[in-house]
C-alpha cells in the first residue's frame, strides 16, 4: 500500500473498520496525502496556547497519525537534564524513565546520535542489554520507534513511539514519522518562545510594580528604588523577580518591613 493510501486512512485498523482517534486530536478527511495530513497536524499545533499543551498535542498526534503506535511520549534534554514532560499513557512514562535509569534505550539514542532509531523486536535487540529485556517484560513493548527533535542549540530531544507488537513500524512509518517530528519540533521551539516572552513580559511588569510602589511609598527616584530591590535580593538572596512580586502580594519589603506590621492600606 503506498503512503499517500495509508494516510488518507491512518486512523484506521483495516480497510473498512476506522480506528478512534486519539483524544484531541483533528477531524481527517479522507484522502489527504502525507503533506495534507501534517498541515493539517501543524495548524492544530499552531492553535495550543502553551508549551505544555503542544507537547502534550504532539503526543495525541502521533497516537492517531502513525500506524502501528500504540502509545507516545517526548523526551525533552536541556542543560544536562533530560524528562519526558509529555507522556499518552503510564506505559511511555515507564518505559522512558528505564531508559535514563540505566543510561540505554532507543530514545538516549535518538537524542545523542541519530535521526531516527527503530526495532522491530526488543526482546531480540542486542543495542539495549538491560533495558531490552526489562522493557519487554515488564510493560510487553515489542517494537519501538524514535525521531529526534531538535528544537534548539541548547534543547533537543525525541518522539518516542511504543507498540506491543513485533514489526509494527514500517518504511512508510518512517517517512511520516520523521516528516511528522521535523514540524512538531518547530511548533515546539515557537512555543518556547512565546512561554520565554510571556514570562519576561510578566518578570518586567512584577519589578516595575514594585519599583512603583517603593518609589511612592519612600519618596525614591525610579534607580534607587530599583537599587533597593537589588539590595534585598542580594541579602536576601532571593531572585529579584520573587521579591517585587511579594512586595507586590503583600504591600511589605523584605528585610525592612516586620511580618506583623500593618500594610499601608490597613
Amino acid at each position: 500500500m503506498s503512503i499517500e493510501q495509508r494516510t488518507a486512512d491512518l486512523g484506521s485498523t483495516t480497510e473498512d473498520e476506522p480506528r478512534a482517534a486519539a483524544p484531541g486530536a483533528p477531524i481527517v478527511v479522507d484522502g489527504l496525502t502525507v503533506t495534507g495530513r501534517v498541515a493539517d497536524a501543524a495548524r492544530a499545533l499552531a492553535d495550543e496556547p502553551t508549551l505544555q499543551q503542544t507537547l502534550d498535542r504532539v503526543v495525541e498526534l502521533a497516537v492517531s497519525m502513525v500506524d502501528g503506535c500504540e502509545s507516545a511520549g517526548i523526551s525533552l534534554i536541556s542543560r544536562g537534564r533530560i524528562d519526558s514532560p509529555a507522556v499518552s499513557d503510564p506505559l511511555v512514562a515507564r518505559g522512558d524513565e528505564l531508559q535514563y535509569e540505566l543510561g540505554e534505550g532507543p530514545c538516549l539514542d535518538a537524542i545523542r546520535q541519530s535521526p531516527l532509531v527503530e526495532s522491530g523486536d526488543i526482546e531480540a535487540d542486542v543495542r539495549w542489554p538491560r533495558w531490552a529485556p526489562q522493557v519487554a517484560d515488564e510493560l510487553g513493548v515489542r517494537s519501538m520507534l524514535c525521531v529526534q527533535l531538535y528544537t534548539s542549540e541548547t534543547a533537543h530531544g525525541a518522539l518516542n513511539m511504543y507498540a506491543t507488537t513485533r514489526n509494527a513500524f514500517g518504511p512508510d512509518d518512517h517517512h511520516l514519522a520523521s516528516t511528522f517530528a521535523a514540524v512538531a519540533a518547530a511548533a515546539i521551539s515557537a512555543a518556547r518562545t512565546e512561554e520565554q516572552l510571556q514570562s519576561a513580559v510578566q518578570t518586567r511588569t512584577l519589578i516595575g510594580q514594585a519599583q512603583g510602589m517603593l518609589m511612592e511609598r519612600f519618596s525614591l527616584s525610579a534607580s534607587r528604588a530599583f537599587a533597593v530591590l537589588s539590595r534585598v535580593s542580594q541579602d536576601s538572596n532571593v531572585k529579584l523577580v520573587d521579591v517585587a512580586r511579594e512586595i507586590v502580594e503583600t504591600r511589605r519589603v523584605p528585610g525592612i518591613d516586620r511580618p506583623d506590621a500593618p500594610t499601608s492600606g490597613s
